[in-house]
């Protein structure tokens, strides 16, 4: 009887790890960002027809995991790496969509925005975070379709 157990046991092991590896595969198949957030290619979210792009926020920066756009739909994942509350507003062509509410260190929402050609300003507007260098510009279409002032990343304010 032992030898069966051992035997069904053994089956079943071997079951589950080929399982793992068809479902590994599955997962792997796609953008092959592996949401390392060091890309400069959008994430495309096949299911949302969206594209989602981290804004990784610490004091006084925004790291955006794109530098180009092209005219869409977004989901901006902003993520609080910092120690302070930190939020996200896209402002530009005429509209500005922000998240409701602060993020606490740690915490991350996501913003939904609809993007059309033009320029647009991502800045946190907390407690005047933007004014500290805590902004990034991106160009969305255009000839060079790349990312104008801080290339999709912000820097330092002076002093701080």
């Amino acid at each position: 009887m032992a030898g069966r157990l051992n035997r069904s046991g053994a089956a079943a092991g071997a079951c589950a790890v080929a399982l793992a590896a068809a479902l590994s595969a599955c997962g792997n198949s796609g953008s092959g960002s592996g949401g390392t957030g060091a890309t400069s290619s959008p994430t495309r979210n096949a299911k949302a027809g969206s594209t989602t792009v981290t804004v990784q926020m610490t004091e006084y920066h925004l790291a955006l995991s794109v530098k180009t756009f092209k005219a869409g739909d977004y989901t901006f994942v902003a993520k609080n790496a910092g120690h302070v509350v930190h939020s996200l507003e896209v402002e530009g062509q005429g509209s500005e969509v922000g998240l409701p509410h602060g993020l606490q260190p740690g915490q991350s929402a996501q913003l939904k925005v609809k993007l059309k050609n033009g320029s647009y300003e991502l800045y946190c507007p907390v407690d005047g975070h933007k004014d500290m260098g805590m902004k990034a510009e991106i160009t969305v279409g255009g000839g060079s379709g790349g990312s104008s002032g801080g290339g999709g990343s912000s820097s330092p304010g002076s002093g701080y």
